[in-house]
Parts: C-alpha cells; sequence; structure tokens
C-alpha cells in the first residue's frame, strides 16, 4: 500500500546549508510582497526568530537543524535574512516527533537519506511503514513498562501512607517487622528494597 505522494515529498524537501547571520529572529515578522524572483508572494515568511516562537524551539536549534541538512530557509530576504514558511513549520515538528521517539539529528539524516535513495514513492514508504511500526513496538513495550511502574508507585503510596500514624519515636528497624500493615499482603519491592542487604 503506497501512501500519498505529499508525504514522500515532505522526505524530499530542500535542506541546504547556511550559517547564522547575526541578529537574525530580533525584528517583527515581515511578508514582503515579492519573492526573490521577483514573483507575488503568496504565502506567509517567517524569520528564524518567528518560526522559533511558533514551534517552541530556540534558534539554536533550527540554525543546528540547517547544520544537520534537515531544514532550509525557503528564500532570503534583500537583507539577507533566512525566511521561512509554513512548510518549515511541518518541517520542524516532523523532526521534533522523531526527536520524541528517540532519534538522533544524524538518525534522521539519514532516514531522510535511505528515503531519498530509494527507487519509487511505494519503496520509499514501505522503508518508513517497516521504520515506524518497529518504533510503535518498542513504544507500546515502554506503555507496559510503564504501567507496571506505575502499579508498584501506586501500591508503594499506598503501603507507606499508615507510616504517617507510626510513633515518632519508632526506631527504623522495627519497619522490618512491623504490625501496623495489612499481612496478607507482600510488601512492595520499592519498599521492601530498603530492608534487603
Amino acid at each position: 500500500m503506497s501512501l500519498p505522494l505529499p508525504m514522500y515529498k515532505q522526505f524530499h524537501s530542500a535542506a541546504g546549508r547556511a550559517e547564522p547571520s547575526a541578529g537574525e529572529g530580533e525584528l517583527p515578522p515581515k511578508r514582503a510582497e515579492h519573492d526573490s524572483s521577483g514573483r507575488p508572494r503568496t504565502s506567509l515568511t517567517l524569520r528564524v526568530g518567528d518560526l522559533a516562537k511558533r514551534t517552541g524551539k530556540t534558534v539554536r536549534a533550527l540554525h543546528l537543524y540547517e547544520e544537520h541538512g534537515l531544514l532550509a530557509p525557503a528564500e532570503r530576504s534583500a537583507g539577507g535574512y533566512r525566511l521561512y514558511n509554513r512548510s518549515s513549520e511541518l518541517r520542524v515538528r516532523w523532526i521534533d516527533k522523531l526527536q520524541q521517539m528517540g532519534f538522533s539529528l544524524t538518525d534522521i539524516k539519514q532516514i531522510v537519506r535511505d528515503v531519498e535513495r530509494s527507487k519509487s514513492a511505494p519503496h520509499a514508504m514501505q522503508r518508513v511503514q517497516d521504520l515506524f511500526r518497529e518504533k510503535l513496538d518498542e513504544t507500546r513495550e515502554q506503555l507496559r513498562r510503564l504501567s507496571a511502574l506505575e502499579t508498584e508507585l501506586t501500591a508503594s503510596l499506598a503501603y507507606l501512607v499508615t507510616c504517617d500514624s507510626c510513633d515518632s519515636e519508632e526506631l527504623l528497624g522495627a519497619c522490618t517487622s512491623c504490625a501496623r500493615h495489612d499481612c496478607e499482603h507482600k510488601t512492595p519491592d520499592l519498599v521492601a528494597g530498603f530492608r534487603a542487604h
């Protein structure tokens, strides 16, 4: 099953390198009437600081994406400022989601290369499906581990709440045979571990 071509194109968006320019992002957003080739501009343009604000990223992070070849300005203004558009916002969100999945910028760069080297759009998207399927399995396993941890923490807190009524003069050694807890229930490992040697 092949995915829509626009998704395939997302992996092929231009990503040229550009060095940071002093003072970028300090000016308010600018909507120029024409692009660098003289054609009327129909989409919103943003300077790097504005793109950072809209995506919740730092300017340095965006520059780092550029250095890795993962993001490129749509164009430059007459004054040399990087100008981005809504496609750039999508690209930054895409990078952020992959980072949340555990991929480094180097990993993401390799993913992009692998997709771009694919023989066809269906072949490229099959590679993406395989990658996402693997990450989904890892995510579900992580959720299972977190759910077990949640259960253990809940049980431990429920066990420890009895300690609030303990005699303030009681010695710590008495905790190993505390009569205030229900002996029918196993002491949670997170609590019992303090007693183990």
